[in-house]
């Protein structure tokens, strides 16, 4: 089961999930548990899994779990808000999972797991933990939030830079360190996510492409095989499972 709920951290996420076995159609690892891939969405998140803790880093594809943990505590940042508080650029942990320790250090890494898996509420210690973190970390940068924010409008990558007077060059190298790509390929994630959303809602794929920014059904299909190894159909079966 999942959950989730809006972080007191702007524009974060702090979610939940237990893992439960896997039907005998589904997918699933090691552990017999149903494993679901999480798609793009242009994301960082910090995540207790297990007594673990771990950074996701920005997904250019789907990711399949190999050995899912039982029990996920974890909080989404939203794009381009988690190098400043995790303190590493968002390019060097593009496609990959990684322990905090290496980001941290071992010892504090399993002090600061220690105190999230002995508390009553995990998600909300796991929050807890990123408000002290991000209270001594820079401020994110403002022109990035405000290209966010145009591209998940559905402007293009032109007009948002244009708005917030970067160069093309510029913005793509801002893009790499907060993003962990190059601002189209962040483009191209949202309009995905709005259409996927569409869809959820029950809009059928040709309206729901047209209104995410796509030019055409065909176009949001290749978008989805490209970014994230399934097709439309198949997604809605399997978010239609999980409801």
């Amino acid at each position: 089961m999942y959950e989730e709920r809006p972080a007191r951290l702007a524009g974060a996420v702090v979610w939940t999930r237990a893992t439960v076995p896997a039907d005998p159609t589904g997918q699933s690892g090691p552990s017999g548990r149903r494993v679901r891939p999480v798609l793009p969405d242009g994301c960082m998140d910090l995540i207790w899994a297990d007594g673990r803790l771990l950074v996701a880093g920005p997904d250019t594809r789907a990711y399949l779990p190999e050995s899912p943990a039982a029990h996920y505590a974890g909080v989404r940042f939203a794009p381009g808000e988690a190098p400043g508080v995790l303190g590493v650029e968002a390019s060097a942990l593009r496609d990959l999972r990684v322990d905090l320790a290496d980001l941290w250090g071992a010892r504090e890494a399993r002090r600061l797991a220690d105190g999230v898996t002995g508390a009553a509420d995990r998600a909300a210690a796991l929050e807890g933990l990123v408000l002290r973190r991000a209270a001594g970390a820079p401020d994110p940068d403002p022109l990035l939030r405000a290209v966010v924010a145009r591209l998940r409008a559905g402007d293009g990558v032109g007009a948002a830079a244009d708005a917030v007077g970067l160069g093309a060059r510029q913005l793509h190298r801002r893009s790499l360190a907060a993003f962990g790509y190059g601002p189209k390929t962040l483009a191209r994630i949202l309009r995905l996510q709005r259409a996927l959303a569409l869809v959820r809602a029950g809009v059928p794929y040709a309206a729901a492409a047209y209104r995410a920014g796509c030019t055409d059904q065909a176009h949001l299909a290749r978008e989805m095989r490209a970014l994230t190894g399934t097709t439309l159909t198949d997604y809605t079966a399997s978010a239609s499972a999980s409801a």
